[in-house]
């Protein structure tokens, strides 16, 4: 089981990869801050995330307030605890970090890429990963370089 967030989320939308959070981990949760942000605000991919997500948001009664972090990022946090999830699935820097802290494995959008092509999901990331490059979706050049390496597409 995997709790998401938004930007990981929108990123794995932008190249058509959100089926292989169902491959990879079964069961696939988003807090209601998270659905809201990526629905509701009518973000990039929002069309295709809510149908994806619409049976799979989960309202989390939520105390805990972090600054520097986001409402969606703090639900996911907890929802992960609440459901003793396996992954959260977090790009943000800065939640990512406060996760790990936490004692919470957390993988990226290109973490999942990474695993899908390692379980033979994908036979290659390089495309996906050039389509991130060319959205609005920052990664820099050392993590690709790195990601590509990793899996032998460098």
């Amino acid at each position: 089981m995997i709790i998401g967030d938004s930007s990981a989320l929108i990123a794995l939308a932008i190249i058509d990869k959100l089926e292989l959070l169902d491959k990879i981990f079964g069961k696939v949760y988003v807090p209601k801050a998270v659905y809201e942000e990526l629905c509701s605000n009518k973000k990039a991919q929002s069309q295709k995330l809510e149908i994806f997500l619409k049976d799979r948001v989960i309202d989390i009664n939520l105390t805990l307030k972090y600054v520097g972090l986001g409402q969606g990022e703090l639900e996911a946090i907890a929802l992960y605890k609440e459901m003793n999830a396996e992954f959260l699935l977090i790009d943000d820097k800065r939640a990512k970090n406060f996760a790990k802290l936490n004692n919470i494995n957390t993988i990226g959008s290109l973490g999942v890429l990474i695993l899908a092509k390692e379980l033979g999901f994908l036979k290659s990331i390089k495309s996906d990963i050039n389509k991130l490059q060319k959205s609005k979706i920052y990664i820099s050049p050392s993590l690709i370089k790195k990601v590509l390496k990793r899996v032998g597409e460098d």
